[in-house]
């Protein structure tokens, strides 16, 4: 869908991309409510095998006892914690990713299908089959790549982060006082407002971290559907990439790193350009 000319706070004309509610309104439009919920059966199947061999993983690999870390550790001892954990939880993650990659490759073609109207991935069987017989095995881990260093970066750089604001920034004495959060109201309560402060801290450094990983996401979805048949994936929709490193460096160039991260005043870049029918 083309831009439309809106104006910026100061005043000014700008194109604006549409938003999440104008899309979802189109395709309700066009395919109904039921539209909006292509690609979903592969993408719940994905979640699931993923959520399965997280636990199988830990029963498997069950990690040793994590130590807490806390400011009153040394430097050394602290970041050795944390990169046993941060270690761990790399390992899950890519094992889990590269079982359920073929599953999201399937539900992003399964939604990218409403540009083209076609009809050429329906069932998750049938899709399997399609892509085995055209792209062979490596077809089902298109995208794969960016994917996995998405969720290297955000892993060290979510832990890392929160790591050195709790260790060194949360002092550990503040914690439950008379006329505080668990005092004699509760006798038995063990809350401790340092415990609290550490569970937000990785939370909100988890936001800013996904923000700046979002390429890495964008690009493997990209990828996944580049070149397959369909005609988002083909020009003029889109450039056939030769690699995710060549899709990096086009979305780069015409300003699109983050394309799609929000949900509403998505401005236009000036070097974006557009298929215009």
């Amino acid at each position: 869908m083309p831009p439309t000319l809106g104006t910026n706070v100061l005043g000014r004309k700008v194109l604006y991309l549409p938003s999440f509610f104008t899309y979802a309104k189109y395709i309700v439009q066009v395919d109904g409510k039921i539209g909006l919920f292509r690609g979903l059966s592969p993408r719940l199947m994905s979640n699931a095998l993923s959520t399965v061999t997280r636990g199988s993983m830990k029963k498997v690999f069950p990690p040793d006892e994590i130590e807490q870390v806390s400011n009153k550790d040394d430097m050394k001892t602290s970041l050795r914690k944390v990169v046993k954990e941060t270690s761990y939880e790399m390992m899950m993650q890519c094992v889990s990713r590269m079982l359920a990659h073929p599953l999201h490759v399937i539900s992003m073609r399964c939604m990218v299908q409403f540009v083209g109207r076609e009809a050429k991935y329906s069932g998750v069987l049938s899709s399997i089959g399609k892509i085995f017989k055209e792209e062979g095995l490596l077809g089902f881990f298109v995208g794969l790549i960016p994917h996995l260093l998405g969720d290297v970066v955000f892993l060290w750089g979510c832990n890392l982060l929160a790591h050195f604001i709790n260790a060194y920034l949360v002092d550990d004495s503040v914690s439950d006082s008379p006329g505080g959060l668990g005092n004699d109201q509760n006798p038995g309560s063990q809350f401790s407002q340092a415990l609290a402060i550490r569970s937000y801290t990785k939370f909100v450094m988890g936001i800013a971290v996904s923000m700046l990983t979002y390429p890495f996401l964008l690009v493997g979805d990209l990828m996944a559907v580049n070149n397959c048949g369909l005609q988002a994936g083909l020009p003029p929709y889109s450039p056939v990439f030769k690699s995710w490193i060549h899709c990096w460096k086009y979305l780069s160039v015409q300003g699109q790193l983050f394309r799609g991260s929000s949900l509403l005043f998505r401005r236009v870049s000036s070097g974006s350009c557009f298929a215009l029918e």
